[in-house]
């Protein structure tokens, strides 16, 4: 991994809104410091795609994962592809993989049948991919980058963010819709901005983002990090998993919470039954924990696969149609008291 300051990497991104004042306290340096260092890490894109981790079961969203594998794209198509892509309002992530499958795109829709619709459209747009499998995500637990940190560090934090699973559908208010919108799209917007945006008075504003908070439609703001410039390994490991019990289930899911390099894991329905990423300092960090999950848990695999990330194009975890102004009226009837 190549030399930064991995405290200050660590804080910024597991919070993209925490302020200069509170990283220059915390890490016990100069405000000028951290607004040099962080600066550097934005203008060379080693954080990138802030975003705002929205539980979208709580809007009735299901996420349909999908994985393309075909022909080779080039570097020209691949940009037109994605602008392109970027304009679907259903679509909540893309990023593009190394191994068995080259693409991937999180569709968020109310429904199966209008995820049905979206697909085919996507279909259209890269006729070279014409393979896919398609996941239906249950639920994602997104672990905090603990690996970044000494071992003794003070700032270790063993707490996850659980979003998706079995909710009972919210609702919200037109001015909880104007801002939930603001922070979709610029997440790091600060609240006299976003109380423009809104044409609220920021007192209002303030209320209403604490209130979401505490209601956990809202569970954090975070960063990407750009693996490849950083140093890090990054990959995904597909489980397929049978003999489960609840008492083994607890067992790998405290082993995961625990294990510093595992940034996230997936429970799905389709092909696999749980998708984990790892992020590691080099690939034989990745290998012994690969060998350590199936060793540890061999009863409960059945099968595996893995593949490298290669590079994000767009993170989020609401799809925009929510807000479109051809869907406002629909939404607000929905989500209005």
């Amino acid at each position: 991994m190549v030399l930064v300051d991995r405290n200050l990497l660590f804080l910024y991104c597991e919070n993209s809104r925490i302020k200069i004042k509170e990283l220059a306290s915390q890490l016990r340096k100069s405000s000028q410091r951290i607004k040099y260092s962080l600066d550097v890490l934005e203008k060379e894109c080693m954080v990138n795609n802030a975003h705002c981790i929205f539980d979208y079961s709580y809007f009735g969203i299901l996420l349909f994962r999908v994985y393309f594998k075909g022909g080779y794209i080039g570097e020209e198509d691949k940009v037109a592809i994605i602008k392109q892509l970027k304009e679907n309002k259903y679509i909540m992530s893309m990023y593009e993989l190394s191994g068995e499958f080259d693409f991937v795109v999180e569709v968020g829709a109310p429904n199966a049948s209008r995820f049905n619709k979206e697909l085919k459209k996507i279909a259209a747009v890269i006729p070279t991919l014409n393979h896919y499998k398609i996941i239906l995500n249950v639920v994602t637990h997104v672990y905090p980058r603990s690996y970044l940190l000494l071992e003794d560090s003070p700032l270790l934090i063993q707490q996850e963010k659980i979003v998706g699973g079995d909710r009972e559908v919210q609702y919200f208010t037109e001015d909880e819709i104007k801002l939930m919108k603001e922070l979709l799209y610029a997440p790091k917007m600060r609240l006299t901005k976003l109380a423009a945006n809104t044409e609220l008075n920021i007192k209002t504003v303030n209320s209403l983002f604490k209130s979401l908070q505490k209601r956990r439609i809202i569970k954090g703001f975070k960063y990407l990090l750009d693996a490849r410039q950083l140093g890090i390994e990054k990959v995904r490991l597909f489980l397929k998993l049978h003999n489960f019990t609840p008492e083994r289930e607890a067992a790998l899911t405290s082993y995961l919470l625990k294990t510093r390099e595992i940034v996230q894991m997936n429970k799905t329905v389709g092909d696999w039954d749980m998708e984990i990423d790892i992020e590691a300092s080099s690939r034989e960090r990745v290998r012994e924990l690969i060998i350590q999950v199936r060793n540890d848990f061999k009863d409960l695999i059945e099968d595996f696969n893995m593949v490298e990330f290669y590079q994000y194009f767009k993170k989020s975890f609401l799809p925009g149609y929510l807000f479109e102004k051809e869907e406002e009226a629909a939404v607000k009837r929905k989500y209005s008291f």
